[in-house]
């Protein structure tokens, strides 16, 4: 079970999310205005649904400020626009995942089940010896989550923290977007690699590699990603 937010100011769509969602066990607050969400208390949620098209804060504005606040929870946006730049757009404010109205309400309980499961699978305090990685001022602990760079922690979603965990788990070897994103996702890749190639710049910028110079995160190109540092 876990705490979901929805907001929406369509109440009869927040209505129709919330009984999918308790017919799965979970607790649900719903919200008609993107202010009343910032209001809440600060990790009192475990997931959000933000609907993008809602008057005065739009989707993405608020998807931006939780993230500024440092809500790093799982975010599913919905809206009705089907465009790639909105979806790019999401997922670079901060977003895991995209969907498009008129949507079915099963096919999003099932991306918030998936998005639960790799928030809950980091987020679990191991037992016994702790796995670190460590490369070139990067450090990494699987059980704990926590991702320091020469010793500042560096604020990771649970998407970010998965798709870094595994290049530096498969450090020199080029992993294409396909192969990310069924491993983070765990769905089948028939997506452009948008998705993968928005969450890897999330990532760059957090590590502090410009395009000029990349210490992290290696382009090749036509084939994929990979981590190489000294």
């Amino acid at each position: 079970m876990a705490h979901i937010l929805v907001v929406d100011d369509e109440a009869e769509i927040a209505d129709l999310i919330e009984v999918y969602l308790q017919n799965e066990r979970h607790t649900v607050t719903k919200c008609t205005h993107p202010q009343q969400a910032l209001e809440l208390e600060k990790g009192i949620a475990d997931l959000a649904i933000l609907d993008v098209m809602m008057p005065g804060m739009d989707g993405f504005e608020l998807c931006r400020r939780l993230r500024h606040a440092g809500e790093n929870y799982p975010i599913i946006m919905l809206t009705a626009k089907d465009a790639a730049g909105d979806k790019i757009n999401g997922l670079a404010l901060g977003a895991d995942d995209y969907m498009v109205k008129p949507f079915d309400p099963l096919e999003l309980i099932a991306r918030v089940n998936a998005q639960l499961r790799r928030a809950n699978l980091f987020s679990a305090k191991g037992t016994g010896e702790e796995e670190v990685i460590e490369l070139s001022g990067l450090e990494l602990r699987p059980k704990a989550h926590t991702c320091t760079l020469y010793g500042k922690p560096v604020d990771l979603t649970p998407t970010e923290f998965s798709i870094l965990l595994l290049l530096c788990q498969n450090r020199g070897r080029v992993i294409g977007s396909e192969e990310i994103f069924e491993a983070v996702w765990r769905e089948k890749y028939l997506d452009s690699n948008n998705t993968v190639m928005v969450h890897i710049q999330k990532l760059r910028k957090k590590l502090g590699d410009t395009a000029k110079r990349k210490k992290y995160i290696q382009t090749v190109w036509g084939v994929g990603y990979k981590i190489e540092a000294d």
